[in-house]
């Protein structure tokens, strides 16, 4: 159960609960947090409320989803680059024709 507890000023606090995380959860956890600037507990209050949001609007299906094909991965990562401007102009290719 929750525990909520009351501020100096008398009103009450938010209810407070305790999660036990697996280590490597944890650093995902925390990692993800620094990425976006946000307490670990900050960023495990968001997520958990996406998680619930889903959950209520039944968008998480019973069937995980498939691992992304090579393709997609390739696209995805070449999607991610960042344009790269050439070195100097043009060049011509030559093209050798047999006599």
């Amino acid at each position: 159960m929750a525990t909520r507890q009351t501020s100096s000023s008398g009103k009450p606090k938010s209810p407070r609960i305790q999660v036990v995380l697996p280590e490597d959860l944890c650093n995902r956890l925390t990692a993800l947090a620094e990425q976006e600037s946000r307490t670990v507990s900050n960023m495990a209050k968001v997520l958990i409320q996406q998680g619930v949001q889903r959950l209520e609007q039944g968008v998480v299906s019973a069937a995980p989803t498939p691992p992304p094909s090579t393709t997609d991965r390739l696209r995805s990562a070449l999607e991610a680059q960042q344009p790269r401007r050439l070195r100097g102009a043009p060049r011509r290719l030559r093209l050798h024709r047999p006599t």
